[in-house]
């Protein structure tokens, strides 16, 4: 069974497709308590790190998703849930859920002036680092994924990146701390690789 994590920030029902599309077993909450017995979990989200961080916190998925990952049970982050799991953003300054060592950097301000659009947003292709990820089983090196942020993972310790994109620098888009892992782009949205992304998360292989 995989446990989607609902806390008002965005983009549950395009997961939600995706996993339909996988014939997956799984299950949506607001409850931390309705997650507690799942398999895997995924924590999505879109929007702003200030406002992501209020509702975890009200609805206290802040401390389930901290056990969570102490319990070495599977959690993927994806997108604002990538970022979220570091230290820190940059993002008006905000204390995040410091599950992996890092801070959420702003893409530089000399971006625009080189041309390049913030937020980051269209296909991007990736680069595998460190050895890569069992997560992208079946995905080619090179291939596209969709991407829309303006803000980047940058973790303390760079083994931790298995996948950058080149967007105006080499930014990781994919990071590894034990059982957490972590995509800035959004796999439910980036069609058939996308696919085999959460279809490996969830322990199918081949199947996508």
């Amino acid at each position: 069974m995989i446990g989607i994590v609902d806390y008002n920030a965005g983009n549950i029902r395009s997961v939600e497709l995706a996993l339909l599309a996988l014939k997956v077993e799984y299950r949506i909450s607001k409850k931390p308590q309705d997650l507690a017995s799942v398999d895997r979990l995924i924590f999505p989200g879109v929007g702003e790190a200030r406002y992501a961080m209020k509702e975890l916190k009200s609805t206290g998925f802040d401390s389930f998703l901290k056990d969570w990952a102490a319990s070495g049970k599977p959690l993927l982050g994806v997108c604002l849930g990538s970022q979220i799991i570091l230290d820190h953003s940059e993002e008006n300054d905000v204390p995040c859920l410091g599950i992996v060592p890092g801070v959420v950097r702003k893409f530089p301000d000399s971006f625009r002036a080189r041309g390049l659009k913030v937020p980051h947003m269209g296909w991007n292709d990736i680069t595998y680092h460190n050895g890569g990820s069992a997560l992208f089983d079946g995905v080619p090196e090179g291939s596209n994924f969709y991407f829309v942020h303006s803000y980047y993972l940058d973790p303390s310790d760079g083994a931790a990146i298995t996948a950058t994109a080149e967007y105006g620098m080499s930014v990781p888009c994919a990071i590894k701390q034990g059982n957490v892992e972590a995509v800035q782009f959004h796999p439910e949205k980036s069609a058939a690789h996308g696919l085999r992304v959460l279809a490996n998360f969830c322990g199918l292989k081949g199947r996508a």
